[in-house]
């Protein structure tokens, strides 16, 4: 597996609160983690930068060859609940960053088949020629909108509270997470991402950055054109290639 990622501020935005991590594991198993920080300058930025690290020391630290795949979730799962833990227990315990949290998505790939896990409005998608499939299924109030049939897809892309999620790490004592299996064939491309890129490219434009095979500067790319974009964001991307 070939792993890139890229982070930036954007255009706007002072500061980044987005952090993640990527890795390899034993026998070509990549991994990684992308969070998007919400609770003020300081909030987002702590709450982001904990997930991340929690997340990722779990992963490391538990991973074994011989995990059947229900035992690769569960992995995810306690690596999730317990960065919950600890986002919750600091905001609690300081009145400044009371109400900071981040969403999440982690995924581990293992023998082309990734387990992702998330909570919030951070994206899994698969890429494949000019077919962009979208995994995750956002925790926000808007896509609740669209679940019920009150608002279209399209009218959700320009919606005023497209920005509140109704999941994240650290904001109550536990944390429910969704997962998905999804199959990396040869050729496809599995790009984990905040709403930074989600909000400013289209899947138009993400085929268009990708399509020639030279995964090396996908990250690059798709943050560069989330920035030509208007780049409203703090902006992640990481893709993971076969």
């Amino acid at each position: 597996m070939k792993i890139v990622a890229k982070t930036d501020k954007g255009m706007v935005r002072a500061n980044n609160q987005d952090a993640y991590a990527v890795g390899e594991l034993p026998g070509e198993v990549a991994w990684a983690v992308v969070c998007d920080g919400m609770g003020g300058e300081a909030g987002g930025n702590i709450a982001s930068a904990l997930a991340v690290k929690v997340i990722s020391e779990k992963i490391t630290a538990s991973y074994n060859q011989k995990m059947r795949d229900a035992s690769i979730k569960n992995l995810l799962d306690s690596a999730i609940a317990a960065a919950n833990i600890e986002v919750y227990d600091m905001a609690y315990s300081r009145p400044d960053l009371q109400g900071m949290g981040t969403t999440v998505i982690a995924v581990i790939v293992r023998d082309n088949i990734a387990f992702i896990a998330h909570a919030g409005d951070s994206r899994a998608y698969i890429v494949d020629g000019d077919v962009v499939k979208q995994i995750t299924t956002d925790h926000s109030l808007v896509q609740n909108l669209v679940d019920r049939g009150e608002i279209t897809q399209e009218q959700a892309q320009h919606h005023p509270k497209k920005n509140l999620i109704t999941r994240a790490v650290g904001v109550d004592k536990q944390i429910v997470v969704d997962f998905s299996e999804t199959e990396i064939n040869d050729n496809e491309t599995l790009i984990l991402c905040t709403d930074g890129l989600s909000n400013f490219v289209t899947n138009e434009e993400m085929v268009e950055d990708i399509k020639d095979g030279q995964y090396y500067a996908f990250a690059d790319r798709l943050v560069k054109r989330a920035n030509k974009n208007g780049g409203g964001d703090n902006i992640t991307v990481v893709a993971i290639a076969n």
